[in-house]
Parts: structure tokens; sequence; C-alpha cells
């Protein structure tokens, strides 16, 4: 979020959430509310990983609050961002559970209010359709200046042996992995998280991206690990650490969110062997697909067009992830339900002028 937008009357802000935070925490942290929402996610097995509590912990961990809805049959997680002046912004990732329902809608709204949400921001778990779009606009959405998860990504099919998914792959791509095991390119399971944010300051230096803290990596492995639902892995050559990925599973599902690397033996390829050892390790405990998080929002012509000339912002990644024989998929975006016009218009202004 744009620091000209948060950084306003952070006095008030301050005592707001000190204010607040008892509130929104004795609601959702209760056992009844956890028993209700963990047996809605189990009656609902292909819910994105953004939706479970579990991933509310975590947010709330770093200054988000998190509710949730299920109402008319549909249910939705909702995390919540104190802004200036006592308002929050509500979002929903990768929700609603499903589809929408008038009945949730309502029940959205009255947490929204409850929360002095300036808007409700949601980026549903679904494809892009027009029909999708002429839904949200009919529930008084409108598209969001303000994309939070990557709206394009490329998702591998990774239910099949080591043989069908590796042929599916770009030549070069496996080329790179073998030659990667071939150069003792060694990858495992890895609890350094330490070492593991510095390799992520040094990856986003140097490629110019925002790293997350040490301290919510390890909250996010704390979390996750235990249950088997993440895993950190590294890739070594003669015992030094020189790449290393946090993924993540629910369900049937997938995601490697977090990536890092040294400057040391790139020419050993050990990205290529990670990510592969990744899939393996999601497939193995019983996923299908894995999404690799985030492409430029091109078609795909334009993607294979423009991918050997540009590296500025997600192209570099595309040349990377396009070798691993997923399938291009385009979700429905952020969309926004504003509360507060003035204050939203304000807030689309100041995003938009961040962002020239």
């Amino acid at each position: 979020m744009p620091d000209d937008v948060l950084n306003l009357g952070q006095k008030r802000l301050a005592n707001c959430q000190a204010k607040t935070a008892l509130v929104y925490n004795a609601h959702v942290n209760s056992k009844t509310e956890k028993t209700a929402w963990d047996t809605y996610l189990a009656e609902n097995p292909g819910a994105h990983i953004l939706q479970t509590l579990t991933w509310g912990r975590l947010k709330s961990s770093f200054g988000w609050d998190y509710a949730y809805s299920i109402s008319g049959g549909s249910g939705a997680q909702v995390l919540f961002r104190q802004f200036p002046l006592g308002y929050s912004l509500a979002y929903v990732p990768k929700g609603p559970l499903q589809g929408w329902s008038s009945a949730l809608i309502e029940d959205l709204d009255r947490l929204c209010r409850e929360h002095n949400a300036f808007v409700l921001k949601v980026e549903p778990d679904a494809n892009w359709s027009e029909e999708g779009a002429a839904e949200l606009h009919g529930l008084g959405f409108i598209p969001s200046p303000q994309t939070i998860q990557p709206q394009r990504t490329i998702i591998v099919n990774i239910r099949d042996d080591d043989e069908k998914i590796l042929a599916r792959m770009k030549q070069k791509t496996r080329y790179n992995i073998r030659l990667a095991a071939r150069k003792g390119v060694i990858v495992r399971a890895w609890q350094d998280i330490p070492s593991f944010s510095k390799m992520m300051v040094e990856t986003a230096s140097r490629d110019d991206f925002g790293a997350h803290s040490e301290a919510y990596f390890q909250r996010a492995y704390d979390l996750f690990h235990p249950s088997g639902a993440c895993e950190l892995l590294v890739a070594e050559v003669e015992r030094e650490p020189v790449a290393a990925i946090m993924v993540f599973r629910h369900g049937s599902r997938a995601w490697y969110f977090y990536g890092a690397s040294t400057s040391n033996a790139r020419e050993r390829m050990p990205t290529y062997l990670l990510q592969w050892e990744a899939m393996k390790w999601a497939r193995d405990n019983g996923c299908l697909e894995y999404d690799l998080w985030g492409i430029p929002d091109e078609d795909e012509g334009a993607l294979e067009e423009q991918f050997t000339q540009r590296s500025d912002g997600l192209w570099g990644v595309y040349r990377f992830k396009r070798g691993f024989g997923g399938r291009v998929s385009r979700s429905m975006g952020a969309w926004d339900r504003p509360y507060r016009k003035h204050l939203y218009r304000a807030y689309a202004l100041v995003f938009n002028m961040h962002n020239r």
C-alpha cells in the first residue's frame, strides 16, 4: 500500500488498532468459530490456501485482523487492514467459496460495517470470464486499481509419474534439471529461516522487488510446517546454500510463493532442480497441481512474442517458469465494493499516482 496513504494520522491509527484488535481476535479465535470454519473448509476441499484460518493467523501477526462469514451456502474469510482515521480495508483473498449468494453479500456488508471498512476488495479464485465480471458488476463491485495477488500464473499438472511430467516440459528445462543433478546440486529440506531470509534480501536487491521480513518467514514456517502444509527446500553446491524456495499445499493444490538465490553456482542451474523437487514433494503429498504463482498479465501470444526481449517486472521469471510445461491461467483479478465513496476515490487516486 502506498506510504502516503498509510502514513496519515498514525497516532489516531495506533489508538484505533489497540481498541479494535481485542474485539476482532476475540471473535475469530474462539473455539466455536474455529471449528465452524474448519468444518466448512473440510466440506470444500478445493479451497485456496489463502482462505484457511492458518493464513488468517499468519496475516494477523503482521497488521491484519481476520473474520469470516458462512451464509447461504457460500463462505469467505475476510482480512482487515487498519487505515488512517479509524477506517479499514477489507480483503477477501481467493474467495468466496461456493460462489456468491445474496446472504453472503449482506453478511460481508455487516462485517465491513463492524470493522468500519471503506471498501471490500475481493480476488475470486476463479478463471476470468465475461460472465464472472458481469456478476461482480451486478453485485456492486468495480475493477480495482490495486491487484494484490498476481492475476496470471502458470499451473503445472503433477498428477503423473516423473517421466510424464518431465515430458511435458520444454527440452531446455529438462536438460537444466538433469544438468543440476549431474553437476552436484543437492536439494534437501531446510529449517534455517534466518539464512533463507538473508538470501531473500539479496535476491530482492538484485532483482528489484520487496521482500518479507525474517519474522514473517519464520511465522509462516512455524504455522504451516508442523501439519506438512509447507516445506522449505534448499539447493546446495558443495554444502553451500545457493538457492531456496518455500512452498505450500492445501487440498489437491500446491503453490510456489517465495524463492531466493545467490549469485554463486548459477551455471549449475540449481533453481531448476529446486522446482522439480518441490513438484515431487507436492505430488507425493497428494497434490495434482503446482502453481508457479505469478507471470506478466499478458495474453499468451504477447508472452511468447516478448519474453526474449523483456526482463522488467515478472518478465524475467516468465522465461524461467514457462519451461515447466504448465498452462497459463488468468483469474478474475481484484474487484472493489466501495462503502465510503470519498475515501475510496482518494485511495484510488493515490494508488494510481504512486504506480505511474
